[in-house]
């Protein structure tokens, strides 16, 4: 405001500004905070009136090299000598650039990038009080050493960018209020349904906070899906982490039945299946794994049927060459494996019958002669006791293996269930064993001899 100035033996004092200017400068500048803070509400609640499922972040649809040259634009920072600068994309909050990743690449675990220990402490996790959650403060992880981070504070602690943006969304939704936060549009999407549908990993971390400290976390749009179904169903594994962390329901269904791990199995999101079950461990929620939906299927089931859907795609695609899609079909196959196998990690049996036809995942297995998943199934510990096990028409999973039309798997499959115990002497409710099942032809005439134990090559047969 003033400086001093000398002059010889004297010295003087020289008043910039005059007071009635200070004044005014502080009048113009309490007006452009409020007009500010006025514009942050009116961008916040135009979501709630349109826009609403495309993001305009350039940070979530732009290539990662341009994610990467706008993330050091917007913080206008340099690395220190002999520091690099680290940004790691996974930890930026934003989707998992399925788009990006080539089909024959393994998609990264999320869990090897980021210290979600720290990023979560357990003496700062949610504290459960009834059905709310009340967020405990931030802490900030410590950073790695002799890497330089994307934003620094005042105080010269360093952050990482997802932190960073944290504290953003929080000086800008300070003042919201608990009837803006809940407030829901004609779909019955509130603020957090919206942000987590753009992507808006840490808008979505700030408001779900809110919400949780006035116990709406779950609360549920016109499908309803709550925050955490809509992350999930949208593959958005970290902010799927983030709403657990927070004290988000698992145990929820949509108006079609469907939990969250029900949309995992059927669409193959198995990142965000291995992001559940890990968030999940330690926490006090229990997963209903044999959860059912309307259609009376577990989780595994729906995602055994899905693979089925698969498997029998590529098989019309085999007759021929280079199908446009197979690249595709072959990458979600792959998932839906990787589902298959993380859900029978978190409990999930394939001796549970479904509600409509009292079919196991064996079974359902066995009908498209899925010797992937049959392989899977059979190494169980409890196979030997399931093997046969009956479904509500008295068919084992070798009737459905032996019934199979088409099917260039079948002979393996028929091995496969022979050589682990399956008798095919049983009959169903029509009194038909599995050897009247079979069709004709030159597989079928293979398939009847392995049946009655002629030229039986099942102990040579392919693990």
């Amino acid at each position: 405001m003033s400086e001093v100035r000398s002059f010889g033996r004297f010295q003087g004092v020289r008043v910039k500004n005059t007071v009635k200017e200070l004044i005014m400068q502080k009048r113009l500048s309490n007006q452009n905070v409020q007009q500010h803070s006025e514009g942050e509400y009116t961008e916040l609640t135009s979501l709630l009136q349109g826009h609403k499922r495309t993001g305009d972040f350039s940070l979530i649809t732009d290539s990662p090299a341009k994610r990467l040259a706008t993330a050091k634009a917007i913080l206008s920072l340099s690395p220190p000598e002999g520091r690099t600068l680290d940004i790691d994309f996974m930890e930026l909050g934003y989707e998992s650039m399925k788009s990006e990743t080539s089909p024959q690449e393994t998609l990264p675990d999320p869990f090897s990038l980021i210290d979600y220990q720290s990023l979560y402490p357990q003496t700062h996790m949610p504290q459960a009080m009834g059905n709310s959650y009340v967020p405990q403060p931030f802490i900030a992880p410590l950073t790695p050493k002799g890497v330089w981070p994307l934003a620094q504070f005042a105080e010269g602690e360093p952050t990482s960018f997802f932190q960073w943006q944290i504290r953003q969304e929080e000086e800008k939704l300070a003042g919201l209020t608990p009837e803006m936060l809940t407030s829901q549009d004609n779909d019955g999407d509130t603020f957090l349904h919206i942000a987590v549908a753009q992507g808006r990993r840490a808008l979505a971390y700030v408001l779900a906070s809110k919400m949780a400290t006035v116990g709406m976390l779950d609360m549920k749009e016109h499908n309803g899906q709550s925050a955490l179904q809509l992350s999930v169903a949208a593959n958005q594994h970290l902010i799927v982490q983030d709403l657990l962390a927070q004290g988000a329901q698992i145990n929820t269904t949509d108006c079609w039945g469907r939990s969250p791990l029900h949309v995992c199995a059927e669409k193959g999101h198995a990142l965000t299946l291995q992001t559940i079950q890990r968030a999940l461990k330690g926490k006090g929620q229990e997963l209903s794994v044999e959860e059912v939906n309307y259609d009376g299927l577990t989780p595994l089931q729906t995602a055994v049927r899905s693979h089925n859907a698969v498997v029998q795609e590529l098989g019309r695609m085999a007759a021929t060459p280079q199908s446009p899609g197979e690249v595709e079909l072959m990458q979600r196959r792959k998932l839906l494996r990787q589902c298959v196998t993380t859900l029978l990690l978190m409990g999930a049996s394939c001796a549970t019958k479904d509600h409509k036809s009292g079919r196991t995942s064996l079974h359902m297995a066995s009908q498209e002669a899925n010797v992937e998943l049959l392989r899977i199934f059979l190494d169980q510990p409890d196979s030997l006791s399931i093997v046969n096990v009956k479904a509500f028409s008295g068919n084992t999973a070798l009737h459905f293996a032996s019934s199979v039309h088409g099917r260039l798997t079948q002979v393996d499959a028929v091995k496969l269930l022979m050589r682990r115990g399956a008798d095919p002497s049983s009959k169903n409710l029509e009194n038909e064993q599995p050897a009247q099942l079979v069709a004709e032809g030159p597989v079928g005439d293979q398939v009847r001899r392995i049946l009655k134990g002629k030229g039986y090559q099942a102990r040579s047969a392919a693990q």
